[in-house]
């Protein structure tokens, strides 16, 4: 799998590099977010969700949480602790003040730490989730393993991540709009130029659909499905343990 990292001309790992990221963008990441997604990540979460909710889950980690968006949302699942992972103190910073605002501090707590080496035992959690965030792993079979291993027998496990469209004229359109666009919108609204070239890059080379599904499966995850979102431009995968 191909290592692409935020910053070419840097020898920090990719883990460290992915770190420095966030905390650099932390403060324009919600709004960018919006207007690159043109809004629809939202509606993505939110079945994202609903997925969630159908199990009843008592608790659910949230990983590579950022600003909480997912976490916040997940606050509907009427679960009892809710968790947010994630390696950026500067998204984290960001999250807390979002979840203060909105009264939810008692049931979410946002925590500083590596989706790859997790501070949590076995078994732990109901129901797990990552939203464009698994593809910033240093290695995704570390990071999958370590998911694995924290999940409740019987728990689910929730992924939204960017895919590629496969049919004409979708594949067309997603291709011109991440090569040219994205980067564009990142050079003109963010402080840091390569971010947004960096997550354009990464979406376009990682595995999805049945490739994602295949190493899924390899680490042991059981009920692998995946659900393609708006032409294909995201994927929600749904697996158990």
């Amino acid at each position: 799998m191909s290592k692409i990292k935020p910053y070419k001309d840097s020898d920090l790992g990719k883990k460290e590099q992915v770190a420095k990221m966030f905390d650099t963008i932390s403060g324009e990441y919600d709004g960018l977010n919006r207007v690159i997604s043109f809004g629809i990540d939202v509606k993505w979460r939110k079945k994202v969700v609903k997925t969630v909710k159908e199990t009843n889950p008592k608790t659910i980690l949230d990983i590579a949480t950022g600003t909480g968006d997912l976490a916040i949302a997940l606050a509907s699942t009427n679960a009892d602790k809710i968790i947010g992972l994630d390696i950026s103190s500067g998204m984290l910073a960001v999250g807390k003040e979002k979840i203060n605002k909105k009264g939810l501090s008692d049931r979410i707590e946002m925590v500083l730490g590596d989706s790859e080496n997790m501070p949590f035992e076995d078994n732990t959690f109901d129901a797990i989730t990552v939203a464009f965030g698994i593809r910033n792993f240093e290695t995704l079979e570390n990071g999958l393993k370590e998911i694995l291993r924290v999940l409740k027998p019987g728990g689910c496990f929730v992924i939204l991540e960017t895919s590629v469209p496969t049919k004409t004229p979708y594949k067309q359109g997603y291709n011109f709009y991440s090569k040219n666009i994205l980067p564009l919108i990142g050079r003109i609204f963010s402080k840091d130029k390569s971010a947004y070239k960096y997550l354009s890059e990464s979406a376009s080379v990682f595995p999805y659909g049945e490739a994602l599904n295949n190493i899924l499966r390899k680490i042991g995850f059981i009920s692998v499905e995946d659900f393609p979102q708006t032409f294909g431009v995201a994927t929600i995968y749904v697996s158990s343990k």
